[in-house]
């Protein structure tokens, strides 16, 4: 098995540990030179800012909403990435580090009966000596460690972790899922999938490989 942390939020968490009372306020982090929005608080999310957007033409809604606008400060993301995966290191016999703010772990050292647990105590340890709290989606691939951990971060009753691992659920839960939303499928493949009528993990699943492989090559196939 396999889990995949993620940190929530990232940019905007490492900014709210230097100031708790940006807790529950929407909060915005900006590109390099202030033009574009490259983080969100779930807060800023609900107002329907997007990510990707430039600044000054939602000017008028982060006025009107008070939100708090950071400019990047990588060199503190990078430090509170570091202080993370140094975390997962030494709880983790094997860790691959995917981003700045998500690794993947290898979940089969323990018993299927200790999953949850151990995804619990790992995202308390990290919540106390970092701050930045996490998700963790565990699954038999990555790609629905991706999936699992999608589901963890949008339900509030699910504490932050998610097990992803009968198959009953894992088709219900991918009937239901965007194609567009799958590790590794571009805004190219998208529309071409939509294009065929394609348009749910699942139905990509289903599909022929043959044709996956004509129409999304090797990798699209993998």
């Amino acid at each position: 098995m396999i889990a995949l942390v993620d940190c929530n939020n990232f940019y905007v968490s490492c900014e709210r540990v230097f100031d708790p009372k940006l807790k529950n306020r929407p909060v915005v982090v900006l590109s390099n030179n202030d033009g574009c929005i490259i983080a969100r608080s779930n807060e800023a999310k609900a107002l329907g800012i997007k990510m990707g957007e430039p600044a000054f033409k939602i000017k008028h809604i982060i006025e009107q909403n008070n939100i708090t606008v950071f400019s990047t400060n990588f060199s503190l993301y990078g430090d509170f990435s570091n202080r993370v995966m140094s975390i997962l290191t030494s709880l983790a016999s094997d860790i691959e580090i995917y981003s700045i703010d998500e690794a993947f772990l290898d979940f089969s050292i323990w018993e299927e009966k200790e999953y949850h647990k151990q995804a619990m105590y790992i995202r308390k340890i990290i919540k106390q000596r970092t701050g930045i709290p996490v998700s963790i989606g565990i699954s038999t691939t990555k790609t629905l460690a991706k999936v699992a951990n999608h589901v963890a971060k949008k339900s509030n009753q699910l504490g932050g972790v998610f097990i992803l691992n009968d198959h009953t659920m894992i088709k219900r839960i991918l009937k239901r899922f965007p194609v567009e939303k799958i590790w590794g499928i571009g805004r190219r493949s998208r529309k071409l999938l939509n294009y065929y009528g394609i348009k749910t993990a699942l139905q990509l699943q289903n599909m022929d490989k043959t044709w996956i492989k004509k129409y999304l090559t090797i990798k699209g196939l993998q």
